[in-house]
């Protein structure tokens, strides 16, 4: 019979190999393209920009490069000639702002001769905000936090950015005309649209203002007269530039191929269930506890040991008022030991890659089949805290929390259970 001890040590090696693959270090070089004839000038936002920016650093030494990136507070490394600035996430601050305006001049001035390299990946959307004509950075403020605690895609909520940015939805790559573009895209989000990574900044946008405005009625947010006036305004899709090429160099299903693979070398059978899984977090863990109990009782869909695999973006809805402490991960962790009950032979972890599970300090958590029974030990009710979305601070307290840092990459969540 596998440990506690055991199962922690194959499930954290396998987050950590799917995590591994990810990273800026090794994937940018080889996807960089031909060198321009002129300047290379790196724009970028998202947690892995900074990193990225590193990479195309040490691959050009003799290229002319400079340009600007912003990433999160606590994730920015050094990248030489390129400008590093740090912004808040998931809301912007006065940072995303100076930012945004800072990456618009560095696109001042060039030629058909020269190269901009957009380094794009998850949390773009917060970090590099500059907003629409008769918007401010408040309206901004107000309407993604709300979205935050509606229960919207990730989707969604850039939808609903795209049309109230001055850059994303394609304006980026519009404003670096006459320069060839080439936008390399860390994805974080299901299906992988570049539109929807960090809202697309160098993407054409086939979406409306009214579409966004749907949305935002949709969870019932109120709107104030600017923004509702920005978004009955008539649709003026981005147009594609001809010289702008996307190329995608991570993604969650890259991830989880990799999470695969490590399984196979620890012995366990994997089965990937999805990349782009969605829905809320508590309600997905009853699934998932249902299909786990299947594969212990009934070998199906497929006979132990095994690792089940998901990635994707659940979603958490704040609406009792009672909005404690956690991230999509641990609700969903709490959710599925409440739907186990103890079940022997089963664990599981689940983490943002980026090793930040909403605004916390961990990536996520792990499960094991006492974690129910510690925590009544220390005098917690399970179902309690999940109804309080209260996760981190149960998982805290129990000392199951998965700590990372910052992984300097990003794309979504890893979700892992395993069953012998």
């Amino acid at each position: 019979m596998m440990k506690n001890e055991q199962a922690a040590e194959i499930l954290k090696d396998i987050f950590r190999q799917a995590v591994d693959s990810a990273r800026p270090g090794p994937i940018v070089p080889p996807a960089l393209p031909q060198k321009p004839k002129g300047r290379c000038v790196v724009v970028g936002a998202g947690k892995a920009s900074a990193a990225m920016a590193a990479a195309v650093d040490a691959a050009w030494p003799d290229v002319d490069v400079s340009g600007v990136v912003v990433t999160r507070y606590g994730h920015a490394v050094t990248a030489g000639r390129i400008r590093i600035l740090e912004a808040s996430h998931p809301v912007s601050d006065a940072m995303s702002e100076t930012a945004a305006m800072l990456i618009v001049q560095s696109l001042h001035g060039l030629t058909p001769d020269d190269l901009v390299l957009a380094l794009i990946s998850g949390g773009g959307s917060a970090l590099m905000a500059l907003p629409a004509p008769g918007l401010t950075l408040a309206d901004k403020k107000v309407i993604t936090h709300a979205l935050l605690h509606s229960g919207a895609s990730i989707r969604e909520m850039n939808l609903v950015r795209r049309h109230l940015s001055a850059v994303k939805g394609g304006r980026l790559a519009t404003l670096a005309q006459p320069a060839r573009v080439v936008s390399l895209i860390i994805s974080d989000v299901p299906g992988d649209n570049p539109a929807d990574v960090a809202s697309g900044p160098t993407v054409a946008d086939r979406t409306t203002p009214g579409d966004a405005l749907k949305v935002l009625e949709r969870y019932g947010i109120p709107l104030s007269g600017a923004v509702r006036d920005v978004l009955s305004q008539p649709a003026q899709q981005t147009k594609a530039l001809p010289h702008s090429e996307v190329k995608m160099v991570a993604t969650p299903a890259m991830a989880l191929r990799a999470a695969a693979d490590a399984a196979r070398r620890h012995g366990i059978t994997p089965m990937i269930l999805g990349d782009a899984l969605e829905g809320e977090s508590r309600e997905m863990a009853t699934v998932m506890a249902g299909i786990a109990k299947s594969v212990k009782h009934h070998g199906q869909p497929l006979a132990g040991p095994a690792l089940l695999l998901s990635g994707g973006e659940t979603t958490v809805t704040v609406n009792n008022g009672r909005a404690g402490k956690g991230g999509r991960n641990t609700e969903f962790l709490l959710s599925l030991a409440c739907a186990l009950q103890g079940e022997s032979g089963i664990w599981a972890v689940a983490g943002d890659s980026d090793g930040i599970d909403g605004t916390e300090d961990a990536a996520g958590a792990m499960i094991y089949p006492d974690t129910l029974n510690r925590g009544q030990l220390e005098g917690l009710d399970a179902l309690s805290y999940l109804d309080a979305h209260d996760s981190y601070r149960y998982f805290h307290a129990i000392d199951d929390l998965l700590i990372t840092g910052p992984t300097l990459t990003n794309v979504n969540d890893i979700r892992a259970v395993l069953v012998v």
